[in-house]
């Protein structure tokens, strides 16, 4: 399945201006983060902004719907890429009986259907790569789910006590069917390197948003029956992604055609689309691939009047 991502508009007989995207997307909640591009899904009141202490207060109720604070990447990652996450846990009081605290990397599309079933066995729970904390089994996982509903983790059976700071960084590596994760206490001293792991044929994945997310218990594979209702804090967000997938866009009129330019990256698909309404668009050049530098995309048809362009950008 191909996730599409739509970058930039432009009009014909005008320049197209250049659209940039941040690498990296930090957050300390200094300010409120729901201004800074952060998005709840679901139940707004598991996740409050501490204006006091600079923090997310976060609540991980499994009897909710799945929620998430999330906030989108401006790209798609696949297992090509290299990307990593850090931010800081505090967990206070816990009532679980098998179940987890998650925060990582989702797909929104994925995450948002109703049969998305995070209970259930792996085949309900495509495309992820998060950090998961089960606290009645004392085991903490970096792990990774495929398109193709296959499943890796890297592991640790130890417990995460409540009132000290853990930091946790996750990293993918370009190319690997993997994921790592250490986990600090207070930013410096190793608690765990997750040192154990299991492994399924990961085969490629797509990840568009990061997220704090609380999973519902709903729909769950009588195997792992649990719920959770726990209380915490999270901060100090640091996400590292690969560049967009269109940089330094610029666009031209010439003798009555007009030609995209932009810097590419390999492993996405481009294609050049028009509408005269912004409603109704319509591919004028073939899916090309990417080539890591500049790339060229015309239409070869003359104008007979105002047309809206855009580009098509996908991973196969």
């Amino acid at each position: 399945m191909k996730k599409v991502l739509f970058v930039s508009l432009a009009l014909a007989g005008l320049s197209v201006l250049s659209v940039a995207c941040a690498n990296t997307i930090a957050e300390n909640f200094s300010a409120n983060p729901l201004q800074n591009g952060w998005q709840v899904f679901g139940d707004t009141n598991l996740f409050q902004w501490d204006s006091t202490n600079h923090n997310l207060a976060v609540t991980w109720d499994s009897s909710q719907p799945n929620s998430y604070f999330y906030h989108p990447l401006g790209t798609i990652l696949a297992i090509d890429d290299d990307f990593s996450v850090s931010f800081d846990l505090r967990l206070g009081d816990i009532n679980d009986t098998g179940f987890e605290i998650a925060i990582g990397f989702l797909n929104f599309a994925d995450a948002t259907r109703t049969n998305f079933l995070r209970a259930g066995t792996n085949d309900f729970f495509p495309n992820m790569a998060e950090f998961d904390y089960f606290p009645s089994f004392g085991s903490e996982d970096a792990t990774l789910s495929s398109t193709n509903s296959k499943l890796y983790f890297a592991y640790d059976n130890l417990s995460l006590d409540p009132g000290v700071t853990y930091s946790v960084v996750l990293t993918h590596a370009a190319g690997q069917a993997a994921i790592s994760g250490n986990i600090y206490i207070n930013h410096d001293d190793l608690y765990t390197s997750l040192p154990n792991f299991f492994s399924q044929t990961i085969t490629n994945f797509h990840l568009d948003i990061i997220s704090i997310s609380s999973y519902s218990d709903a729909g769950q594979d009588l195997d792992f029956a649990g719920s959770i209702l726990a209380h915490g804090t999270v901060d100090n967000f640091a996400v590292n992604i690969p560049p967009p997938p269109i940089q330094n866009l610029t666009g031209v009129l010439t003798n009555n055609f007009w030609q995209a330019q932009f810097v590419s990256r390999s492993n996405w698909l481009y294609t050049l689309q028009r509408a005269p309404d912004f409603q109704t668009w319509t591919n004028v050049s073939p899916a090309t691939g990417g080539n890591a530098t500049n790339l060229f995309l015309q239409d070869t048809n003359s104008l007979a009047n105002k047309a809206f362009y855009r580009i098509r950008a996908e991973r196969p």
